[in-house]
Parts: C-alpha cells; sequence; structure tokens
C-alpha cells in the first residue's frame, strides 16, 4: 500500500493503460454534494427513531406512512444538491474510455442518482435508489412524480404511500433495507466488471458495509491494480495498492485527467 496526497507518475501510468477500469463509489462522494447523512435527517416527525430504525421492513410494516414520508422527504432533500467535480470527473473519464473503446464501469453503493446526473451511465446501484418505488407485494415497479416538500422543513405529518396499479397493495421505496439481501442482479453485473477490469478504483467508501465492502477483494484475487480515493484511512485501506488521501472533488478530477 502507497499512500499518496497527489496522483504520481505510476497512477498515471496504470491509469492511461486501463481500458476497463471499475469504479466502486460510497457515500463519500455524495458527502461532498452535501448530501445529508443517515442520521442527520432525524428531526420533525421522526427525531424519536433512529434511521436503523426506519429502514427496516419490520418498521415499515409497522408504521408504513411514517416510514414512506421519511424517504420521500429525503428525495426532496437530495434533488436539492448537486454533482460534485467528482461525479463529473467520473462521467467525462467514462465517455472518453468509451469513445476509444475502452469502458469504465460505476457501480454505487448509493442511492441517490448524483453519477446519472452527472452525465455517467451507472451498472449498478448495489443498495437500491430512492427514487425507484415498487409494490411491497408484488414487487410491481411504480413511477411517481417528484415528492412537494421544499426540502427544508420536514412535514408536519405523515401520508399514506400510494397503492399498488396492479394489485393494491402499499408502494415501497425501491432501495436495499436493512436485513434485506442486495439485488442479486446489481451484485453480480459489479463482480463480473470488476474480474474484468484491468484497473479498480474505490471512491468514498468505508468498507464496513457488507457484502459491498467485499468487492475489492475480487480484484485482489487477480492481481488487478486498486485505487483507494478517500479523505481517512479505511478498513480496506490495507489491500489497496494506492490509497489518495483527499477529497474525491479533489482526487477524481486529477485521476482522470491523467488518462488523457
Amino acid at each position: 500500500m502507497r499512500i499518496l496526497d497527489e496522483v504520481n507518475h505510476e497512477i498515471g501510468s496504470l491509469v492511461r493503460a486501463a481500458r476497463r477500469v471499475a469504479v466502486l463509489s460510497g457515500a463519500g462522494i455524495s458527502a461532498e454534494s452535501g448530501v445529508p447523512t443517515f442520521r442527520e435527517v432525524q428531526t420533525g416527525l421522526w427525531e424519536r427513531f433512529s434511521a436503523e430504525d426506519l429502514a427496516t421492513g419490520e418498521a415499515f410494516a409497522h408504521d408504513p406512512a411514517l416510514v414512506w414520508t421519511w424517504y420521500r422527504w429525503r428525495q426532496s432533500l437530495l434533488l436539492q444538491v448537486e454533482p460534485n467535480p467528482g461525479h463529473s470527473a467520473l462521467a467525462g473519464w467514462q465517455r472518453r474510455l468509451r469513445e476509444a473503446g475502452g469502458e469504465l464501469s460505476i457501480a454505487t453503493q448509493n442511492v441517490d442518482d448524483l453519477h446519472e446526473r452527472a452525465g455517467a451511465e451507472v451498472l449498478a446501484h448495489l443498495h437500491g435508489s430512492i427514487f425507484a418505488h415498487r409494490c411491497a407485494e408484488c414487487s410491481e415497479p411504480a413511477e411517481l412524480a417528484a415528492p412537494e416538500y421544499d426540502g427544508l422543513e420536514p412535514p408536519e405529518q405523515p401520508e399514506q404511500p400510494p397503492a399498488c396499479a396492479c394489485c393494491g397493495s402499499s408502494l415501497r421505496p425501491g432501495v436495499v433495507w436493512f436485513g434485506e439481501m442486495l439485488p442479486l442482479k446489481a451484485f453480480e453485473l459489479t463482480s463480473d466488471a470488476i474480474r474484468q477490469a484491468d484497473l479498480v478504483v474505490v471512491v468514498g467508501t468505508s468498507g464496513l458495509v457488507q457484502p459491498a465492502a467485499s468487492l475489492p477483494l475480487l480484484a485482489l484475487e487477480r492481481g488487478t491494480p486498486l485505487i483507494e480515493v478517500n479523505p481517512e484511512e479505511t478498513e480496506i485501506s490495507e489491500v489497496m495498492d494506492y490509497c489518495l488521501r483527499g477529497p474525491s472533488g479533489t482526487m477524481l478530477p486529477a485521476v482522470a485527467e491523467s488518462a488523457r
């Protein structure tokens, strides 16, 4: 493991040579856009609850209106923020690689859409998307308009989730709750992308949340170079070849620029 404060010649050479790049992103890249953390939104209706208490199937079954409204309000918070230079750098790198006949695959643990809004195509949302909705019973997907909350003050009263157009049961957020399995297709697509990559970049993830945290080990098994971008040491830093210690909004543009 080499800890660096800036992109050096070795990393630049790896990046320029790479034709199949896999990127795994976590909460850190979104935090730089001002996305509130899981616990920072516990106000108003939800101040008596921990985030972990609300992000479960049991909580939804007990009080669907409370949980549904919490997620819809979080959607409104996410709509107030914009992609940062880290998101934009990945989108530009992906576009340039494709034009050159290569591929950059992005798998994210984040439930926001900031990668997409920056212009990138996301291979997999490992923990689902807060902007997706499906039936809690039959799993039929549903399209909903954006929430009408202002993104500032939490609502005074919870609203009941809409009914599924197919079976009449309640809709639920399209995220992975505590105790639920990751979507199998998303996990398999990410695993395949990492196995086929000649460079893997891990951005803004703590390495604590399993099973997503184990995915970089697939590259380790194949001897694929691993680059971590994170201001702090993480649980997976020791298996990385290079650790860039700085914000992704600074480091990723430098990494992407070195690919030119």
